[in-house]
């Protein structure tokens, strides 16, 4: 309550910031590995099981009072949502990024928010309202994001930006960090857009369980355990190299530590939780930051150069982020001017229907009782 306290909204942001970040810093890491020679099946095993150290005893000892039985139904959901979010979203993500390049693969993932958008309105998880500002904003925001993701990706333009040269030199990381030269691109390509759609479904079909089942940490350690099982059966079928399963160098295993603990164990129970709080919609918007983030970190890290078909696009990006916020903090004034709207008719219905309901009582009372079972089973 002091003055210095920050608000949730605020806390949503700083978090979805801090995400974008996180993430930036795996489509390097990740690519690092690969080069390496790191297997892509053992890969995200590694990725999973340390998530999974990192998150049960936090799921264990905090969630022990808000966490529902484990029934046979949130077991189902729990196993699905691990094919979709982790072993699709992964495996799609890592045979796209070997055939392709890390800034190209954040740049395809600003489709998310789009492909995101369109599920969850579909669903009714989010509504769109064209005859208000805020329903034309979002769907205006997310176009934008998405043309100014597309600029990056389609249009260079002149240099406008050369960092300093001896960076390139003297960087080995230059040479692992290459395009990918020699790959397909169009297969790399099709598995990134895979990867987009698993991760698109994965954030929305997250939102309604989240509501039935509150324990956040739980929900997350339930997906990384599936997910190492399901990566393990695949591994059983297309990897049969022992050696495969060694870590071989310094470098390989700090991409392996820093993929399982920031880019999933801290990802996913952030992500997690601001899909709660903030919806997927929400969540997803933030994607187009990330290739920002990227395109920086390549350029001081890597020595990659700035064109004038990126500042545009980040230009596009940056605008139809505001555009989608703003449509969503005015969609929740909307809803809470309509609660103030709603409350005094209650109360003067509620003495006209007082006699109505006790007529209808007989019927629905059986029925409430038996959806609130079924909530509570």
């Amino acid at each position: 309550m002091g003055g210095f306290a920050i608000s949730e909204k605020m806390q949503l942001h700083l978090a979805m910031l801090a995400l974008q970040f996180g993430y930036a810093g795996f489509h390097v890491v990740s690519r690092a590995a690969l080069n390496m020679g790191i297997s892509k099946i053992v890969f995200p095993v590694y990725r999973n099981i340390l998530a999974l150290l990192l998150l049960l005893p936090f799921a264990y000892f905090l969630e022990k009072k808000e966490r529902p039985p484990l029934t046979w139904s949130y077991t189902l959901q729990f196993f699905l949502l691990a094919v979709i979010g982790i072993t699709a979203n992964q495996g799609f993500y890592l045979l796209g990024l070997d055939h392709t390049s890390p800034t190209f693969a954040s740049a395809i993932q600003n489709s998310v928010p789009a492909i995101t958008f369109l599920m969850a309105v579909i669903l009714r998880i989010e509504t769109v309202r064209f005859n208000r500002k805020d329903g034309i904003a979002k769907v205006c925001g997310t176009l934008l994001c998405v043309a100014g993701a597309s600029v990056i990706t389609l249009y260079k333009g002149p240099t406008i930006y050369s960092p300093i040269p001896p960076l390139q030199r003297t960087s080995t990381p230059v040479l692992l960090l290459g395009d990918a030269k020699g790959k397909n691109w169009t297969l790399g390509c099709i598995f990134l857009i895979g990867h987009c759609l698993s991760w698109a479904a994965w954030l929305v079909l997250q939102a309604p369980i989240l509501k039935k089942y509150p324990a956040r940490l739980s929900v997350t350690s339930y997906q990384c355990f599936f997910g190492v099982i399901q990566f393990l059966i695949i591994a059983a079928f297309c990897e049969r190299d022992p050696q495969a399963w060694l870590v071989h160098s310094a470098a390989e295993l700090f991409s392996v530590f820093y993929a399982g603990v920031v880019a999933s164990g801290i990802a996913f129970a952030v992500q997690i939780w601001c899909i709660d709080r903030g919806g997927p919609v929400f969540v997803a918007v933030y994607q187009p930051v990330q290739t920002l983030v990227v395109a920086i970190m390549a350029s001081v890290a890597l020595g990659e150069e700035f064109y004038l078909g990126g500042v545009i696009g980040a230009v596009l990006i940056i605008a139809g982020l505001y555009f989608v916020l703003w449509g969503k903090n005015e969609e929740s004034k909307f809803a809470k001017a309509a609660a103030v709207i709603q409350s005094p008719a209650e109360h003067v219905n509620n003495t006209s229907t007082r006699t109505a309901s006790h007529i209808k009582s007989s019927l629905a009372q059986p029925l409430l009782a038996h959806s609130t079972d079924q909530t509570a089973a």
